[in-house]
């Protein structure tokens, strides 16, 4: 079984190429400017089968300086000031929160997910789900994902 995965900055041009186009690929297929896998690898000249080799082992710096995004779900009573105990205990904890999508009130209660940046986090993942879910009328509090 091997270790914990290791990690290097590279300069760009110390690197081998094929690492270079594989995050050109990636990025084509992230921005949109390529609709399909097989465009994209065609656009910067590489097979497939070395784009999916590499794929999730190459990233460029930039995005290692972004924290993990988590979606939380939250189901709260349909009170004034509920959700925005919540937010001020979500963002006490170093996360920036990115979105945010309330449903509409049913029997009194509302559900809403809510994705955020966790790079600045001051505490784990499951002591914010703890503190957010004994706030007042929340009724609930789950990671979705991340």
């Amino acid at each position: 079984m091997s270790g914990p995965a290791k990690y290097f900055i590279v300069e760009a041009d110390a690197m081998p190429e094929i690492f270079r186009k594989v995050a050109e690929a990636k990025r084509l297929l992230e921005t949109g400017e390529e609709r399909t896998v097989n465009r994209a690898v065609q656009a910067v000249n590489i097979s497939r089968s070395a784009f999916y080799k590499y794929k999730d082992a190459v990233r460029p710096f930039h995005d290692m300086l972004h924290g993990r995004i988590v979606t939380f779900q939250v189901l709260l009573r349909d009170e004034p000031g509920i959700l925005s105990g919540v937010l001020n205990v979500l963002s006490g904890t170093g996360m920036n929160i990115l979105t945010i999508n309330q449903n509409i009130p049913v029997n009194g209660c509302a559900v809403v997910t809510m994705t955020a940046e966790t790079s600045a986090l001051r505490d784990s993942l499951e002591d914010v789900v703890d503190h957010a879910s004994r706030g007042p009328g929340v009724l609930k509090c789950e990671i979705l994902a991340g």
